[in-house]
């Protein structure tokens, strides 16, 4: 399943990343059916509280489909969520972009009960205490809450956690 690999300028970052992106993929998976909708896609948005358009989700289905099936595939997602156009800029964007989702008050910084919301929002049964540990485990500042940085730190790090 995992042997053909996509052309990637890293791809033993791609494999680094493919079990975080398949919990991602499959958040958005709605009915489990191995692609995801513009139905599913906006969902997952609206869930998140995004105010993104049908048009604006239709736009997305268009640069994500890239086989043009309808539906986005486990290896579209994994390219979009590596960057494949351009790594750096896309990643950061996508971080970003992320962050702002979870970041309900726009204070930038996740709180527990933000990060319980969002998770809640997306079926995950996790309580507060379980967000309070999670938080506790990336705070590396030790305020109590995610920052973007160490946001990024922690995203950009899980791959390496289990690379080995």
């Amino acid at each position: 399943m995992g042997t053909n690999q996509p052309p990637n300028p890293k791809p033993s970052m791609y494999l680094e990343d493919m079990n975080e992106v398949a919990k991602v993929f499959a958040r958005f998976d709605a009915n489990n059916d191995g692609k995801i909708s513009a139905e599913e896609l906006g969902g997952v948005l609206k869930a998140l509280g995004s105010a993104t358009s049908a048009d604006e989700v239709e736009r997305m289905m268009q640069e994500l489909d890239t086989d043009r099936d309808g539906h986005i595939n486990l290896e579209e997602f994994a390219a979009f969520c590596n960057g494949s156009t351009d790594p750096y800029h896309s990643a950061e964007k996508e971080l970003r972009e992320a962050f702002k989702l979870y970041d309900q008050d726009h204070d930038g910084k996740i709180s527990v009960a933000e990060l319980h919301q969002i998770l809640s929002r997306l079926g995950d049964r996790s309580s507060e205490h379980d967000c309070a540990g999670m938080i506790k485990s990336v705070d590396s500042d030790g305020d109590g809450f995610v920052n973007f940085q160490e946001f990024r730190k922690m995203m950009t790090s899980s791959s390496r956690n289990t690379a080995a």
